[in-house]
């Protein structure tokens, strides 16, 4: 059986003087996908301070989960969050669907998309 499980790593850097906004849009988007999406097994975020830098980790159970997290949770705050932040890279760990890599590319984003190739868990 293969892990289904897709893991998104990708940062956003807040503009001067926004970073507690950035902060708390993400607070906002945290709260959604516990209470909106049950397939976010997990989400975990970081800050650096000296860049404004909020790294994030999300692992969905599957690509139908990142397609619903992308049309819901991640649309609604999207266009806020390009207000007060600049995207970094997107990095799309699993399998992801012809058609979910064209939509987030659409969306703008610098995405690379890497399907699993091997590894271990100690879980």
């Amino acid at each position: 059986m293969t892990n289904q499980n897709v893991m998104v790593v990708y940062k956003w850097t807040a503009k001067e003087g926004k970073s507690e906004e950035l902060k708390s849009i993400y607070h906002e988007v945290l709260e959604q996908m516990k209470s909106n999406e049950p397939g976010a097994l997990e989400v975990q975020c970081y800050f650096d301070e000296s860049s404004s830098t909020l790294v994030i980790m999300d692992m969905f159970a599957d690509a139908g989960s990142v397609g619903f997290h992308l049309g819901t949770t991640a649309a609604g705050h999207f266009e806020s969050l390009l207000k007060i932040a600049q995207p970094g890279e997107f990095l799309f760990c699993g399998d992801v669907p012809e058609e979910m890599k064209q939509a987030a590319l659409g969306m703008g984003l610098q995405a690379t998309f890497a399907p699993h190739i091997s590894g271990f868990s100690r879980k």
